[in-house]
């Protein structure tokens, strides 16, 4: 008797339990909710923390993840869903990877999640990225391979934002390419710094006030002027 009574305390007890987490779980996901529509950033992270902490779940953790990322917060992007290349991450939880190592400054790391979304759904602007993070790390033939996909598949419409201005500003992303192209030019021989400073012209022609390129194009200039070692 004694017995059954136990087994019928534990019972009730489990049963208490899992309807009072039901209850949170309802609680959070409305929670969530009313975060989103308010455009609350630090609501929608506090509900979904507490959702992967009641019920776990690969798709919420790399929401988290990208909100996260959004809200340039990069290390907790990266300290959710880790660093590591894996074949059965979403496209989402790659793109976080990519994003959040480029912003850290680990372009070799970014660069292996940006082939992977590369490999998955070919892009301008994933060319672009691949390029701009090839010629950082001194792989000039693998960023002009980059950038002459760029230049072949930019449309007339597409464009790329910079942040060197204090006014961040955008440029079709074709000048944006030929502007890397110029700069793999000169990186791949210094001496030919005509050839790269007419390729950076090729930008300045799509879009004349390219602050980046016309800065690029004086230091090059520049740099004729006055040969490296002189």
């Amino acid at each position: 008797m004694k017995k059954l009574v136990v087994l019928l305390l534990l019972f009730v007890g489990f049963n208490g339990l899992a309807q009072s987490q039901n209850a949170l779980l309802d609680h959070y996901k409305d929670f969530y909710k009313e975060m989103r529509l308010q455009g609350d950033v630090e609501g929608v992270i506090n509900a979904l923390t507490h959702l992967n902490v009641l019920a776990p779940s690969k798709e919420r953790k790399d929401t988290l993840a990208f909100v996260y990322m959004n809200n340039n917060q990069h290390m907790q992007a990266l300290n959710t869903i880790g660093i590591e290349k894996n074949a059965d991450d979403s496209d989402l939880a790659v793109q976080v990877k990519a994003v959040s190592l480029k912003s850290l400054n680990q372009p070799k790391r970014a660069l292996e999640h940006f082939e992977v979304l590369f490999s998955r759904v070919p892009s301008a602007y994933l060319a672009y990225e691949l390029a701009d993070l090839k010629i950082l790390v001194g792989d000039n033939d693998g960023a002009l391979k980059n950038i002459e996909y760029g230049i072949a598949n930019a449309k007339d419409d597409m464009r790329y934002a910079f942040y060197e201005r204090q006014q961040p500003y955008e440029v079709p992303l074709k000048a944006a390419f030929y502007h890397l192209k110029g700069l793999v030019t000169y990186n791949t021989d210094k001496n030919n710094i005509d050839s790269a400073i007419a390729q950076i012209d090729e930008a300045l022609k799509i879009d004349p006030n390219f602050n980046l390129a016309s800065l690029s194009k004086q230091a090059l200039e520049s740099r004729k002027e006055k040969p490296e070692g002189n």
